[in-house]
């Protein structure tokens, strides 16, 4: 693998481990050229089927745009990457279970569930997007509901 740092094109693998329930291997590089040292990650490159958008648009499953709706709505909470990628993985591979293509809404109510295990906070907050709340009404309603499930 060639060096990010000077691009150097054959680095060293330090150290190879899998993580994840053996879906990743993780490798510790090192640069003989300037010594750099730098992690990559191999996984299994899912995603291999479309999302059906709300207007009816279809486009290939991103696992990017997952990641990084989940990484927004749990912003300042003590909920840890390693967490937010077993979700991630999680959904993925459900969906990828359930078909060729998969509506948008899918993927969101299973991310909704996830994270309403998960954290209230976060929850909210990707509901409140997701769901397209307008005022404040809708912000306690969802906030009732998750009282009364106490």
């Amino acid at each position: 693998m060639r060096c990010p740092f000077c691009g150097y094109p054959n680095t060293r693998v330090q150290d190879s481990r899998t993580i994840e329930n053996g879906l990743v291997i993780r490798r510790r590089r090192e640069c003989p050229s300037c010594g750099a040292r730098f992690t990559t990650y191999e996984r299994f490159e899912g995603g291999n089927f479309m999302v059906v958008k709300k207007d009816g648009r279809r486009e290939k499953f991103q696992r990017g745009k997952l990641m990084n709706g989940i990484v927004k709505a749990c912003e300042k909470r003590p909920i840890s990457m390693e967490k937010i990628e077993e979700m991630v993985n999680a959904i993925e591979a459900r969906a990828q279970k359930l078909g060729n293509e998969l509506p948008t809404s899918s993927i969101g109510e299973m991310v909704m569930k996830e994270l309403r295990k998960l954290d209230q906070i976060a929850y909210v907050r990707f509901a409140s997007v997701y769901r397209d709340f307008r005022d404040i009404d809708q912000f306690i309603e969802e906030i009732g509901k998750l009282k009364g499930e106490r």
